[in-house]
């Protein structure tokens, strides 16, 4: 017979929810007694008790693989809630005594981490009582994690409009049409998009926002995208056109430091470079905790000047 909340409450402990939630994010009972601070038997007796009190099982081992459960995913969607209202609760009561303390949950696809310490060095000295957990992750990932809402914010370029969400661009993100700097496409002044575009395009894999963002850009152009080759990220992509594989559209941070070393040149190409944004994100149901907040306050007040230290001292070539 399934209990009711009262005896469930009864039944269960903070410490149980503790130590599930560390196994499930370690996937490991070791891994998980390591980070407490507590022996495996104590973890493994934890979650038995805590199984116990549930009335069925949140993990399985199927050989030597930890898997968790249809019940242990449905706990953890409670024990994600228990712990954000906890740690929303400690924050608004620092904040009664005027501090903003706590940790900024924060998930940025790869071509934003070349945004992000910028962002956070000022914003870090202004609230020096925050810690930062930072993730960086693919377009896909970070979609993902918005519909778990695992993070406080996730800074992206191209937001997904299937669901509400709460979004604020901050800054330009120009992709730029890059060669290596001995290629004689750099010096063509006949240079035409489709031409830059056949030119051996070394491009990431389908659902990356940078692609994305080029696919739409051809489409209103009515330009054929035919790549040469895929790559799983922005930085293999810069290494291919550094070995001579091709050209590429990307992200102008992503390649100051080869630009201002004379690697790599932006090429004058009709449309380039394409303006998209970056954009804090969140769900719109989403309460922001004051940490959270203070953050979106501080990027929106410093939009400027973040902008003009970020490109001010990147040279084209």
């Amino acid at each position: 017979m399934p209990y009711t909340l009262t005896q469930l409450l009864n039944r269960l402990s903070f410490r149980q929810l503790q130590v599930f939630r560390t196994v499930y994010q370690r996937q490991s009972y070791s891994r998980a007694a390591e980070e407490l601070g507590l022996t495996q038997p104590a973890v493994s007796a934890q979650i038995r008790q805590l199984e116990q009190a549930l009335g069925q099982p949140v993990f399985e081992y199927v050989g030597k693989q930890l898997y968790v459960t249809a019940a242990g995913e449905q706990l953890m969607l409670a024990v994600r809630s228990i712990f954000a209202d906890l740690e929303r609760l400690q924050m608004e009561l620092d904040e009664l005594q005027g501090q903003v303390r706590g940790e900024l949950r924060l998930a940025a696809v790869s071509t934003a981490q070349y945004v992000v310490p910028y962002l956070l060095e000022g914003f870090l000295k202004e609230y020096p009582q925050v810690s930062v957990r930072l993730r960086v992750v693919n377009r896909a990932q970070a979609t993902e994690r918005l519909n778990e809402n695992r993070d406080d914010l996730i800074i992206m370029g191209m937001v997904p409009d299937a669901r509400s969400l709460s979004s604020m661009p901050f800054l330009d993100n120009e992709m730029v049409a890059v060669v290596r700097a001995d290629d004689p496409l750099r010096f063509r002044e006949d240079l035409t998009p489709q031409s830059f575009l056949d030119a051996g395009l070394l491009i990431r894999e389908p659902g990356s926002g940078t692609r994305l963002a080029l696919e739409e850009w051809c489409r209103r152009k009515r330009l054929s995208l035919n790549p040469k080759m895929e790559l799983g990220s922005n930085a293999a992509i810069k290494h291919g056109v550094l070995a001579g594989l091709g050209v590429a559209v990307l992200p102008k941070l992503s390649v100051s430091a080869e630009i201002r070393l004379g690697e790599l040149a932006i090429v004058k190409v009709e449309g380039f470079p394409l303006r998209r944004s970056w954009c804090t994100v969140y769900p719109s149901a989403k309460q922001p905790t004051p940490v959270m907040q203070a953050f979106l306050d501080y990027v929106r007040r410093n939009v400027n000047s973040l902008h003009a230290r970020i490109y001010g001292d990147i040279a084209e070539h």
